[in-house]
């Protein structure tokens, strides 16, 4: 699939004036537990990726279930590994059963969460405004957001895949940043739903064409200086062994990683292909 100009224009965000930062690299690799694990689990691998995590190593952030959270932020105290949340409800405090607060993810250690996961989209309905009502209870809440987007494999074969990011990147974005004054700081992960814990891995081409389009498009978006700090990182049946191929793909700075990460020899081998001096 070639790489398609933008569709019509949308809401423009241009205005913002980007976060101040030092010119660190955009690498990133994070580890999304999803629903597994158990205490003394997270304890043994936290000591073991403190111990074998090479000085150059990327930025690298950790997701567990919410009740590892505050377990795995004490392990990780001091050191530069960040913990961040799966998920988050848009609202503050109330009467949500089941759900948590940007605030109370802070208050648990957590620095950055997860919002618009293809399995919350799937599993729980949740649509893009309500992803982008999430991104903004971020972005308030202190919290480093990691917007997940993605498309189907029948979007992909229907020839969408461009129009479905363009409008996940609104929806995310377009809704959460009018009032703010300047950019928060914010990652992306492109997670093609159709290779998400399928063993379906895309190409390198496949994957560097929509990171490529997602920089293009946030580029127009907020201006290249705001988003020339944001990490596109690739996540989709990520393994040790298609690592240092996906890394190579233009645009790729970085992985989100699935059920791989909860090995940590197979994590530090996904870790491998960056490096800060790299």
């Amino acid at each position: 699939m070639a790489l398609a100009e933008p569709g019509p224009e949308t809401t423009s965000w241009t205005g913002w004036e980007a976060v101040a930062r030092e010119s660190a690299s955009r690498q990133l690799v994070a580890a999304n537990w999803k629903m597994n694990l158990f205490r003394a689990e997270a304890v043994a691998f936290c000591s073991g990726l403190l111990d074998r995590l090479p000085a150059d190593a990327p930025q690298v952030a950790i997701f567990p279930s919410f009740p590892l959270i505050p377990i795995v932020a004490s392990e990780l105290l001091g050191s530069d590994i960040v913990v961040g949340g799966q998920d988050l409800h848009p609202e503050p405090k109330g009467a949500h059963t089941g759900d948590v607060a940007g605030l109370q993810l802070v208050d648990a250690g957590a620095g950055w969460v997860l919002c618009g996961h293809s399995e919350r989209r799937h599993d729980h309905g949740e649509s893009d405004a309500l992803v982008g009502r999430k991104m903004r209870s971020a972005f308030i809440s202190g919290l480093t957001p990691l917007l997940c987007v993605g498309e189907t494999a029948e979007e992909r074969q229907a020839g969408q895949t461009f129009e479905v990011l363009a409008r996940q990147l609104e929806g995310a974005l377009g809704a959460s940043l009018p009032d703010i004054p300047t950019l928060p700081r914010f990652a992306l992960a492109y997670e093609p739903v159709w290779a998400i814990g399928t063993g379906k891995v895309a190409d390198s081409a496949t994957v560097s064409e929509a990171h490529l389009f997602l920089r293009r498009e946030l580029s127009r978006r907020v201006g290249e200086e705001a988003a020339e700090p944001v990490s596109i990182v690739y996540g989709g049946s990520v393994t040790a062994e298609n690592a240092f191929d996906l890394a190579a793909a233009d645009g790729v700075d970085g992985f989100l990683v699935g059920g791989a990460s909860l090995d940590l020899d197979r994590f530090l081998s996904i870790i491998s292909p960056f490096g800060r001096t790299t």
